[in-house]
């Protein structure tokens, strides 16, 4: 990773996982300051800035100076055709995020992170919440541990975006158009390519189920990583601001926005960065002495 020659101000809201950002103007940031947010968001996982005012084309030209970004979703179109990389999530328009998902898992190659931001909030409620999957997998027993590492899990988004995609087409991602949703199987514990970390990587709104073992036992596997993964100890909840703008690494993060503000209007604006193919502790070369 790029040496870090600036030191940020950062407000831990956990031991391990989630920081405010104090003292950063996103749209004037240096090369060096972006590199040091980049960093930051590996190490703490989610970040939150406020009083940031960005709009589409600031968010966009942030999020290039961190990555390479994706289109908008596989199948949501964005929010306008100027904007192809921006995902408005709107609750007038069924946006919403009210189950526990780690972004489009649903593809071979899911995004190394997001960048969110509100552009309507409602006067109380709308929430964020993040889970912390890496320490979620470190405060398994190790019996667990040995199981899971092994194992493979199938994601399918057509149970969420499967009605959307038959009734308006998808969008292209990765360069190809996406026309169905085949489903892709991903090692149930990630190991994050840039630390070498263990996490938890299935997820409720998206796995369905691991494979070569029974339905039962796929089930109860699952229900017990998930009830691990969102044990409190494990996450932090964010409350949105206009001008606030958060930051997670989803290849160790899982989210889930609350849905606690009756009919009023809750809109978000997102993009991805492009990741990798996600590897597990089985893809790993092994050590001599092992």
């Amino acid at each position: 990773m790029t040496s870090v020659r600036v030191q940020l101000d950062l407000e831990p809201l956990g031991p391990h996982f989630g920081a405010l950002v104090h003292g950063m103007d996103l749209a004037t940031a240096t090369d060096d300051e972006i590199v040091a947010l980049r960093a930051a968001l590996v190490d703490r996982k989610v970040l939150f800035l406020r009083d940031q005012h960005l709009d589409d084309d600031a968010q966009v030209r942030l999020g290039r100076r961190i990555g390479e970004l994706t289109a908008s979703h596989p199948v949501v179109g964005s929010v306008d055709k100027a904007h192809p990389e921006v995902y408005a999530l709107d609750s007038t328009d069924n946006g919403f995020a009210d189950v526990w998902h780690t972004d489009v898992t649903f593809m071979k190659r899911p995004p190394l992170g997001s960048i969110l931001r509100p552009v309507t909030l409602p006067p109380t409620g709308g929430d964020t919440n993040w889970a912390d999957a890496q320490l979620a997998y470190d405060s398994l027993s190790e019996p667990v541990r040995r199981l899971v590492d092994h194992l493979t899990a199938v994601h399918d988004g057509t149970r969420e975006f499967g009605y959307y995609l038959a009734q308006r087409g998808g969008n292209v991602w990765e360069g190809q158009p996406v026309s169905r949703l085949d489903p892709v199987e991903h090692p149930v514990v990630r190991v994050h390519p840039e630390t070498g970390r263990r996490g938890i990587f299935v997820n409720p709104g998206f796995t369905s189920h691991i494979v070569g073992v029974s339905d039962v036992e796929s089930r109860a596997i699952l229900d017990l990583l998930y009830a691990h993964l969102t044990k409190p100890e494990h996450i932090v909840r964010h409350r949105w601001r206009l001008g606030d703008v958060a930051l997670w690494d989803n290849r160790s993060t899982a989210h889930y926005a609350n849905r606690d503000y009756g009919s009023e209007r809750r809109v978000m604006h997102r993009i991805t960065l492009r990741g990798d193919i996600p590897r597990g502790p089985q893809d790993q070369p092994q050590s001599s002495d092992s």
